[in-house]
């Protein structure tokens, strides 16, 4: 005799899942047309050599501030957004939180201006450069977390599928059972174990002067941005999961 299966009891507010996503979306654009305007606007600062917190310093320096607070911004919508839609285990827990750190140390970059290379160090640009090794050690450790995460509950789902213990009502779908998130979680762990490699280049580089460390940062900003992106869209493709009661 089979038990009665109390009905899955959703998370709150699914509705809001698609307009943080798509806050998501719009915050990577603007971000990247503001970095894309700044290269212009000071052209004297080195896509290669140049960090891009040298931005924050000298003329224009408020547009690095607001790209900065902006980043905090977009993190945080993509943190609420997946928190809304997977399963939260031990690692999705971790890596979420670890995604919140780096927002809100993107956010607070804006507030303490670095030093470029060369110049005199003072006290606001070591707190910078501590608020961006949080920053940057978070999402990197956060991603892959997260990545690993959808891809084990994948492979279970997967095996329950092919057991036939979810359509028979026995047993709740996991996070993966939709099509949106299964090739989404391969592309998610690929891109960042990518910047992992990526943050460990740009690790290397800052023991060696003239290394190219601003390029390695591009990279690393760049895959991590990608990252949110496809994980946005992911997101918005699909319901939350269902959650025992």
């Amino acid at each position: 005799m089979t038990a009665a299966v109390s009905p899955p009891r959703q998370r709150p507010a699914p509705s809001r899942v698609q307009p943080l996503a798509r806050l998501t979306l719009a915050g990577v654009a603007l971000y990247v047309a503001i970095d894309v305007l700044l290269a212009f606007l000071r052209p004297g600062y080195s896509l290669i050599y140049n960090a891009e917190s040298d931005y924050g310093r000298g003329p224009w320096y408020w547009v690095m501030d607001l790209n900065f607070l902006l980043r905090c911004a977009l993190s945080l919508a993509i943190a609420s957004a997946l928190y809304r839609v997977v399963r939260p285990d031990g690692r999705t827990r971790a890596g979420l939180a670890l995604l919140v750190t780096w927002a809100i140390c993107s956010g607070l970059l804006a507030f303490f201006a670095d030093d470029p290379e060369g110049t005199p160090q003072h006290g606001s640009g070591v707190v910078h450069l501590v608020l961006a090794f949080i920053a940057f050690t978070a999402i990197a450790i956060g991603t892959i977390l997260i990545s690993a995460s959808l891809i084990s509950a994948s492979l279970i789902s997967a095996s329950l599928i092919s057991a036939g213990l979810i359509s028979a009502g026995l047993i709740s779908a996991g996070p993966l059972s939709d099509p949106a998130w299964r090739p989404a979680a391969r592309v998610l762990l690929a891109i960042s174990v990518a910047g992992a490699v990526a943050y460990l280049l740009l690790g290397g580089a800052l023991k060696h002067h003239h290394a190219p460390g601003g390029l390695y940062e591009r990279i690393f900003l760049g895959l991590e941005l990608l990252w949110i992106v496809v994980a946005a869209i992911a997101a918005a493709r699909r319901t939350p999961p269902a959650q025992p009661q």
